[in-house]
């Protein structure tokens, strides 16, 4: 054969190159070949095929990584420093790092007690912040005012910025913390796409 002759291709063949060759994974919990299918193909129990919608997905992906704007401002503070620390790690759930800016977070936990001299720089972040967004009220305080019906303190964050998930306690223990994340994960989850009507 001369250097310059090529070997003429053959064309593929859909029945012998690609579904004999396909592997057939012997992992325990994972699907296998149908045994009863009466032609070979690609069947819906087959390893590593996912039907979805891309809506879905993108809402999978962000519930499983919420970037946290801490927000302290009174003892709730503390218990949701020690949410993130060894014993209790909230790294679990892909919020290990609380972000300095809130252009690099997507929820924010307000603990603690709201004063209207703070509700101008509170209701400042949550407009920094990109969309979507979400907000965790983490205590009474922040949830309703607590104790504290006076003239200072704003009767609950929801006056200032939209809340989606109320975390009760005074304080409310890391363990309350984790599982106000877990409830606003599964929300994320199940968002819809809502678009406006043009």
């Amino acid at each position: 054969m001369a250097i310059d002759e090529k070997t003429k291709a053959r064309p593929i063949d859909f029945e012998e190159d690609v579904i004999q060759r396909r592997p057939v994974t012997t992992q325990a919990g994972l699907g296998t070949a149908d045994p009863t299918s009466p032609s070979p193909g690609v069947l819906a129990n087959d390893d590593n095929i996912v039907f979805t919608t891309v809506n879905n997905l993108v809402n999978w992906a962000r519930s499983r990584s919420p970037w946290p704007l801490g927000y302290g401002l009174a003892c709730c503070a503390i218990e949701m420093i020690s949410a993130s620390m060894a014993h209790h790690d909230t790294a679990r759930f892909g919020m290990e790092v609380f972000r300095s800016s809130p252009r690099q977070a997507d929820v924010m936990i307000v603990a603690g007690t709201v004063t209207y001299k703070m509700a101008p720089r509170l209701r400042r972040l949550y407009e920094q912040m990109p969309e979507p967004k979400w907000v965790i009220a983490m205590g009474v305080c922040a949830s309703s005012g607590g104790m504290f019906n006076n003239y200072a303190i704003v009767q609950g964050v929801d006056h200032i910025v939209p809340v989606d998930m109320y975390l009760p306690g005074c304080p409310p223990r890391p363990e309350a913390l984790i599982y106000g994340i877990m409830a606003l994960q599964k929300k994320i989850d199940r968002m819809k796409v809502i678009r406006k009507a043009s």
